[in-house]
C-alpha cells in the first residue's frame, strides 16, 4: 500500500465513519450474492433438466471463475486501486445473478456461473485488501467485524431469497429485486471507499512464499473445514446421530449463527488478547467442537458442538488476513490474492476430500481428522502476533 499504517496513539487522524460503512458494505455484497444462489439451485436443476452428476459438473464453473479472477483482482487492485475492483466486481454480481435464474441450457448456466464466480472472487479479494488498508489506517483490529458483515450477508441473502420464492415470486423477479438492493448498497459504498493503489509496476500474480505461504496453508485448513461443514454437517447428524432429515440442517445453522455473532464481537477480543491468543484459543475451541460432534455421548451435545466450532473458527480467518497485511515478504495486494486462492481451494476441496476419507474410514473418522487438522493453526498461532 502507498500509505503507512498508523500506530495506535501516534496522533494519526481516524477514518471517516462513511469509509468504515463503505468497507462493511463491500463485504456484505458478496455475502448476499453467493447466498442467493443456493435457494436457486433446485429451480435451475429442474428448469434445465439436470441430474446430480450434471449439476455437480456445472457447479465447478462457479469455483473456476473465482479462482481465475482472484489473482487478476489482486494485480488490478495494486494498479488501479481496490475501490475500482470492488465497484466493477459488484456490478458483475448484480448483473449476472438474474442470468442464473434465466438459464435454460447447460452452456448458459455454465457461462453464468463462471462470470458470477469471477465477480464474487474479484470482490472478495478487493474487499479484503481494502479492509486491511482501513484497519491499518485506523490502528486497531477491524477485520473480524468486516468478515462479520460477509457472514450476515450470507444469512440475510439466503433468508431473503427463500422468503421471496416461498411467497410465490418467480426466480427471475426475485433475483432482479436482490440485484437492485445490491446496486443501491454499491451506490452508497463507492463514493466513500479509499482511492489507494500500490504500484503501476506491480505484477498481476506472484507465487506465495515465506510467511505468506504459511498463512495460505492455515487459511486453506480453516476454509476446508467450513466447506466440509456446509455439505456434510447434515449428513453426519442424520447418519451418526439419528436426527431426522428435515431437521439435520440445524447443525450448519448453529455454526453460521455462531460465526456471525462472534465476528461482530471479535475485534474487541482481538484487541484485548492479541492475535496469537485468539488463534490459539479459537483453533483449540474449534477442534473441541469437532470432537463433540464425533464423540459426544448425547445427540443434543453433538449438535451443540457446531456452536462451539462456530465460536472458535469465527476469528481465525480475520486474524490471518490481518497477519498477511502486516508481512513484508510480498506486496499486500498480491499476498491477499494468493491466500484467497488457497482458501477458496479449501472450500472447493473440503466436501470432496471428506467424501473420499469417509469412504475409507467412516464419516466420524473424517471429522476426527478435521479436528486434528485445525490444531495446526494452534501450533502456528504465533503468526498472529503484531510486530513491534
Amino acid at each position: 500500500m502507498n500509505h503507512a499504517a498508523p500506530a495506535p496513539g501516534d496522533g494519526a487522524p481516524l477514518l471517516k465513519s462513511t469509509t468504515k460503512l463503505a468497507t462493511r458494505l463491500s463485504f456484505l455484497i458478496p455475502g448476499i450474492g453467493i447466498a442467493c444462489w443456493a435457494p436457486l439451485v433446485p429451480f435451475a436443476k429442474k428448469q434445465i433438466g439436470l441430474d446430480e452428476a450434471s449439476l455437480g459438473f456445472l457447479l465447478l464453473f462457479l469455483g473456476m471463475g473465482s479462482v481465475m479472477a482472484m489473482p487478476m483482482a489482486g494485480g488490478l487492485a495494486a494498479k488501479v486501486g481496490s475501490r475500482r475492483v470492488i465497484a466493477v466486481g459488484s456490478v458483475g454480481v448484480a448483473l449476472v445473478l438474474p442470468m442464473l435464474a434465466l438459464a435454460s441450457a447447460q452452456w448458459e448456466l455454465a457461462t453464468a456461473l463462471f462470470f458470477f464466480g469471477a465477480s464474487l472472487g474479484a470482490v472478495d479479494v478487493a474487499a479484503n485488501i481494502h479492509g486491511i488498508e482501513v484497519e491499518q489506517r485506523e490502528g486497531r483490529p477491524m477485520m473480524s467485524n468486516f468478515h462479520g458483515f460477509y457472514s450476515f450477508g450470507g444469512l440475510a441473502g439466503s433468508a431473503l431469497m427463500t422468503a421471496l420464492l416461498t411467497a410465490g415470486v418467480r426466480p427471475f423477479a426475485a433475483t432482479i429485486g436482490v440485484s437492485v438492493l445490491l446496486m443501491v448498497a454499491l451506490g452508497v459504498a463507492v463514493p466513500s471507499l479509499l482511492r489507494t493503489r500500490s504500484s503501476n509496476d506491480a505484477p498481476f500474480f506472484v507465487r506465495p512464499r515465506g510467511i505468506v505461504l504459511l498463512i495460505g496453508v492455515l487459511i486453506f485448513i480453516v476454509f476446508l473445514i467450513e466447506g466440509a461443514l456446509l455439505d456434510w454437517s447434515a449428513v453426519i447428524l442424520e447418519e451418526s446421530r439419528g436426527v431426522e432429515e428435515a431437521r439435520a440442517g440445524i447443525g450448519f445453522v448453529l455454526f453460521s449463527l455462531a460465526m456471525a455473532v462472534t465476528r461482530f464481537a471479535g475485534d474487541g477480543v482481538i484487541a484485548r488478547f492479541g492475535g496469537r491468543k485468539v488463534l490459539l484459543g479459537g483453533s483449540l475451541l474449534a477442534s473441541a467442537g469437532l470432537a463433540l460432534v464425533v464423540a459426544a455421548p448425547w445427540t443434543w451435545l453433538a449438535i451443540g458442538g457446531f456452536l462451539v466450532i462456530g465460536f472458535g473458527a469465527a476469528t481465525l480467518v480475520p486474524v490471518l488476513f490481518s497477519a498477511a497485511g502486516r508481512q513484508k515478504v510480498m506486496p499486500v495486494d498480491l499476498a491477499i490474492s494468493a491466500i484467497s486462492i488457497m482458501g477458496y481451494t479449501g472450500i472447493l476441496a473440503g466436501p470432496a476430500a471428506i467424501g473420499f476419507i469417509a469412504k475409507q474410514v467412516s464419516l466420524p473418522g473424517a471429522f476426527s481428522l478435521l479436528a486434528a487438522m485445525v490444531l495446526v493453526v494452534a501450533f502456528f498461532s504465533r503468526i498472529g502476533e503484531r510486530p513491534a
